[in-house]
């Protein structure tokens, strides 16, 4: 492994070999110009070397960061869960838009910042600015994709994580009180959609859990279920999935209520399976259309809203029943790893974190709790 320092012009350049071509056999050398003196020369030279020798060394590549970011996503389709590959398209859009021309090997940490900077301000060309959260995310996957790039050799290291993303703020959780819960459990009584919207607000499940729950993992006997798969909605395609970590794989405890609905609705399905007769899908759903196929999602997140509104409560998401059995639940005492458990949480840290809003009245409840032993 030799280099030689020339003078080129008013300057210095250098001349490495930097060892055969797997491919061709060929010898290949790495050239470098515009050093102002040889000493300048001779140092790029030693790092140069010093790489080659340690494996460190990136060939230059005229690839760009759009033609990697294609490449990497195509890898991607087998390796994660497809709301996170479509979470990673939306976000690497944004990037190729702006930076897809830009040579992979020269990408530089001031690219990145200025293009969190443009999409904090006026965000995608067909709307406003992004939140946060959403720039955030962005950071995400193009820092994922980057270390691929490191680990692959393609670049010398990963600029994006020397890029410090913008911190979203945590909006104010929308909840309902315990009297607000039972106004409108009382309201949707005798609607189709009852003894989900009951079973959502009683165990914290999620959304996607719930409509894809079938009565195989449903024991109410002994008033349990298992969670263990998912419907949820990916390019406007209905996509069964597993949870997201081995946490979200959990059996939840059912209250009594909550069982003696699941067997009514249960009465009522069997009597909608035998008016369809053979134009029944045998999916065994727990929640389905009237000739068992799938609820969809976004069609039963819209039904909710309509519920809420003929309710007379307060105006909440679908997801907002998760955070309220979650707040009521912290707030009656049960223990934040209980809790952390039943919502399906990686780690009982994400729950208090989440709900953090609740923690100020616990503390006092402590205090005072505490104080009466002593009493």
């Amino acid at each position: 492994m030799r280099g030689q320092v020339r003078r080129r012009g008013s300057g210095w350049a250098y001349v490495v070999d930097v060892g055969r071509d797997p491919a061709t056999g060929r010898r290949r050398r790495r050239t470098k110009g515009g050093f102002r003196t040889k000493k300048e020369a001779e140092r790029a030279v030693g790092e140069l070397i010093r790489s080659l020798g340690d494996g460190t060394y990136v060939a230059p590549d005229p690839q760009t960061v759009g033609e990697w970011i294609e490449r990497w996503l195509v890898t991607m389709a087998s390796k994660v869960r497809s709301s996170t590959l479509r979470d990673y398209n939306n976000g690497l859009r944004r990037v190729v838009e702006r930076l897809g021309h830009v040579r992979l090997q020269t990408l530089k940490p001031m690219d990145i910042e200025e293009l969190y900077m443009r999409l904090l301000a006026d965000g995608h060309r067909y709307g406003g600015g992004l939140a946060p959260k959403t720039v955030r995310n962005v950071h995400i996957a193009l820092r994922r994709s980057l270390a691929d790039a490191h680990r692959f050799g393609l670049v010398e290291r990963n600029v994006a994580a020397l890029v410090k993303p913008p911190v979203p703020t945590r909006p104010e959780l929308a909840t309902w009180s315990a009297a607000e819960v039972r106004m409108f459990l009382a309201a949707v009584e005798g609607d189709r959609n009852s003894t989900a919207y009951r079973l959502l607000v009683t165990t914290g499940m999620r959304r996607g859990e719930v409509v894809g729950l079938q009565w195989s993992y449903v024991d109410v006997d002994a008033g349990r279920i298992v969670v263990n798969r998912s419907l949820t909605v990916v390019n406007d395609k209905l996509v069964w999935s597993t949870p997201k970590t081995a946490r979200s794989r959990r059996t939840v405890a059912l209250d009594p209520e909550t069982v003696a609905s699941l067997r009514r609705h249960r009465r009522r399905q069997i009597e909608e399976r035998g008016a369809a007769g053979e134009l029944w899908h045998d999916n065994d759903l727990v929640f389905c259309d009237d000739v068992g196929r799938e609820l969809h999602p976004d069609r039963f997140t819209r039904a909710f809203g309509a519920a809420v509104k003929r309710a007379g409560v307060k105006r909440i998401r679908l997801h907002d029943l998760r955070h309220t059995w979650a707040t009521l639940a912290l707030q009656a005492g049960i223990h934040p790893k209980v809790v952390s458990e039943r919502l399906g949480h990686a780690t009982t840290s994400i729950t208090l974190d989440i709900y953090s809003h609740v923690q100020p009245g616990l503390d006092a409840q402590a205090a005072s709790t505490v104080a009466q032993l002593f009493a």
